[in-house]
């Protein structure tokens, strides 16, 4: 006869998947296989009262509260202007560049990235401004597609980022050294997807951009930009030198949004419902799925889930090699069919425990797991950053992913790069005193 633990384990996989598979919204698939496994430890009478505590408990945090405000941050800075004046600050830097508009719209998303944490409005924001400016000096609109689609993630590695928040919940590791933790790898996702670029434009002739600014005009570009800039700097730099908490900080993002948006005449006070309604739905599933996720970790924790996963990945084999590159595979495949922040939730309880007896930092750990999921946003089934760069630029999703495979490719071995090389997430924090020396 199975045991308890292993009923639950055998509902929560089988249940999981096959309600992924039929195309269920993930909060269900997650929410309901973890009620029936529930039952299977505990019994009908305890598991709904148990499962609902569980996901009350695991929303209320002082430290999730960072999450919708960054969310509403992320609208106000999409309907700010703040997307243009960023994008002609890249072109500035990098129009001198070979594939000097791909290479602006790739610098670009990274800015806004930096800025608002969110890929999505990233690819939305730049790509809407981008590909009639692309399509002008002569680039395909599928390469265009592909350059923006790619680079889009690189903001959900740059801080401040949602993502580094879920997985610190979790973990309970600094928020202040993972936000620091995300810059290299951030940049190196944004160097591989240049270098394809660029190699892509030079083997299809594309050319320069055309129109040069002055010194003059360029400084003043620099110049409007600089207010957007800034916000990156009151952000992170208000968290790593104690001035305000992390949600303290998205609170200030909020207000510094609101005040630029009007002071660039961008956002007028009948445009303030259409954004709070955006920001409250995105922010109502990240927070849906954040309870139900806490549910299931509950449930996988009490019928030593983890334990066994653990004792059977150090049964494969005892080598760090070895157990992060399985885990790595695992989580490439899983960041294809769901969303980072309900895998980070369901994995990293599972998985951190291994690594850490191995001797890995779990601020590491944390780079190379959020930039492993970062690529799930580009990739199908579910890659919604690949479906809005699709769509702003008018394209069929099948059209885009033909173009965008060399720089996943290229993105895959910056991926691993981080994972063995340690000092290219950790260099940072070290030097800053947020994570040890040793």
């Amino acid at each position: 006869m199975l045991s308890p633990a292993l009923v639950a384990a055998l509902i929560l996989l089988i249940g999981i998947v096959v309600l992924i598979i039929a195309s269920v919204p993930v909060a269900i698939a997650i929410g309901l296989p973890s009620l029936f496994a529930a039952m299977a430890v505990l019994g009908p009478e305890n598991a709904a009262q148990a499962v609902t505590q569980r996901m009350f408990t695991g929303t209320n945090s002082f430290t999730l509260l960072a999450i919708p405000f960054f969310v509403l941050a992320g609208s106000l800075m999409n309907s700010g202007g703040i997307a243009t004046r960023l994008i002609d600050a890249a072109k500035v830097l990098v129009g001198r560049m070979p594939a000097s508009l791909a290479n602006t719209n790739i610098a670009a998303n990274g800015m806004f990235g930096a800025v608002s944490g969110a890929a999505v409005a990233a690819a939305s924001a730049v790509g809407t401004v981008m590909t009639p400016r692309m399509r002008e000096e002569g680039y395909s609109r599928p390469y265009s597609a592909a350059v923006n689609v790619a680079s889009a993630p690189a903001g959900m590695l740059i801080p401040p980022s949602n993502t580094f928040i879920v997985y610190s919940l979790v973990s309970s590791t600094s928020i202040a050294a993972l936000f620091m933790a995300g810059v290299g790898p951030g940049l190196l996702w944004l160097l591989a997807v240049a270098i394809v670029g660029t190699l892509l434009a030079r083997r299809e002739n594309y050319r320069r951009a055309v129109d040069r600014p002055s010194l003059a005009q360029a400084l003043l570009i620099i110049w409007r930009a600089a207010p957007s800039l800034l916000m990156i700097f009151i952000v992170v730099g208000g968290i790593l030198l104690g001035w305000f908490t992390p949600t303290e900080s998205a609170a200030i993002a909020v207000v510094y949004c609101l005040v630029l948006g009007f002071a660039y005449r961008a956002i007028r006070v009948q445009d303030l419902p259409d954004i709070l309604l955006k920001a409250t739905r995105t922010t109502s599933i990240v927070m849906m799925l954040i309870a139900v996720s806490s549910a299931l970790s509950w449930v996988m924790a009490f019928a030593r889930i983890p334990q066994m996963i653990s004792d059977a990945l150090l049964a494969v084999s005892d080598s760090k090699v070895v157990i992060l590159l399985i885990m790595m595979v695992i989580l490439l495949l899983i960041g294809t069919v769901m969303d980072p922040t309900p895998a980070i939730l369901i994995f990293v309880p599972i998985f951190l425990p291994v690594v850490t007896e191995l001797g890995v930092d779990p601020v590491h750990f944390g780079a190379m797991v959020v930039m492993n999921l970062s690529l799930g946003v580009i990739t199908p089934p579910v890659g919604n950053v690949l479906f809005v760069g699709s769509q702003v630029a008018g394209l069929r999703v099948e059209t885009v992913i033909g173009r965008l495979w060399p720089f996943l490719a290229a993105i895959l071995v910056a991926l691993f790069l981080v994972v063995f090389i340690p000092q290219i997430s950790l260099w940072l924090p070290t030097i800053m005193g947020l994570v040890g020396t040793g």
